[in-house]
């Protein structure tokens, strides 16, 4: 058996839906799916403190912290020793998702056993699925891996025929609301397969400010507002902040679970988009409303 740490939410999710959940032995302060790796310790946390602040607020800091050069995470070193890690996930894509390389390199410099590090750095939904293949392997779950990738792609044939003769939905996806960001990396590869089109988005590529002019100038039937790192509740608050001048049906969605985080969940991602642009199409087959529509 492995003995695993994730730093990286969607590495965590990749290991449970592998069935290697009782291997996991610390995880990040953000790695809260399923409920029981809530019960891990944790290794690692942000540096900075934004409990409360507003989304202006924490991007100010976060830009101000990453200008100087500044850590984003601290990681319990002593702690991370004691649990002899062989396989620690994490990922080199986003400073503000997880801890990078050379944090991490810090920390195991000194190991007397070196770990094998994964990192996890997708920028479409090809390379989601190289991770999870690289998970499956690190850990002795390659056909697991293989198999969650064939049920994966096949749930996102479904969505795909289902909408494939049907206009696209003119669609723009908020991954920030102050300031506005844009869809980017996997998400505007989601969106197209759902039978949506994003003009605004980015595919595989960052996201980046735009005004809420280039908002109202893509003319969007749908507005999809999931800012990285929120959960419904707080996305329906958001959402409801913004300008209301637009003929669009606007959607807050749970962002952690399908979004912000590239991992197994994607497909059920693509079903929620499809869903949301074409309902009379795509049904959403679960007993749960991870989206709220905002009036």
């Amino acid at each position: 058996m492995s003995r695993i740490v994730s730093f990286l939410p969607a590495g965590t999710e990749t290991v449970y839906a592998l069935g290697a959940g009782r291997e996991l032995l610390g995880r990040s302060h953000e790695c809260d799916f399923p409920a029981s790796v809530m019960d891990l310790p944790v290794v690692s946390r942000p540096a900075l403190h934004l409990d409360g602040a507003t989304p202006e607020e924490i991007d100010h800091a976060v830009a101000e912290r990453m200008e100087t050069g500044a850590s984003m995470y601290e990681i319990d070193e002593v702690l991370l020793r004691e649990l002899r890690p062989d396989v620690i996930i994490t990922q080199n894509l986003c400073r503000v998702c997880a801890p990078s390389g050379n944090e991490l390199s810090r920390a195991v410099q000194d190991f007397d056993v070196m770990p094998e590090i994964l990192f996890l750095t997708p920028r479409n939904v090809g390379e989601i699925e190289e991770n999870i293949l690289a998970v499956g392997k690190a850990i002795g779950r390659d056909r697991e891996a293989e198999s969650l990738i064939r049920s994966n792609r096949e749930r996102i044939k479904r969505v795909i025929d289902s909408v494939s003769d049907a206009p696209p939905t003119r669609v723009v996806f908020l991954e920030w609301t102050d300031p506005l960001f844009c869809g980017g990396h996997w998400v505007p590869e989601m969106i197209a397969m759902a039978g949506g089109n994003d003009s605004l988005g980015r595919a595989g590529e960052d996201s980046v400010r735009m005004t809420w002019d280039n908002v109202k100038a893509a003319s969007p039937e749908v507005i999809i507002v999931s800012p990285c790192g929120y959960r419904l509740d707080e996305s329906v608050q958001l959402g409801s902040a913004l300008p209301r001048d637009l003929d669009a049906r606007v959607y807050a969605v749970d962002a952690n679970a399908y979004f912000a985080r590239p991992g197994p969940r994607f497909a059920e991602g693509v079903e929620l988009l499809a869903h949301l642009f074409h309902p009379d199409r795509v049904q959403w087959s679960r007993s749960d409303t991870p989206w709220e529509e905002i009036s």
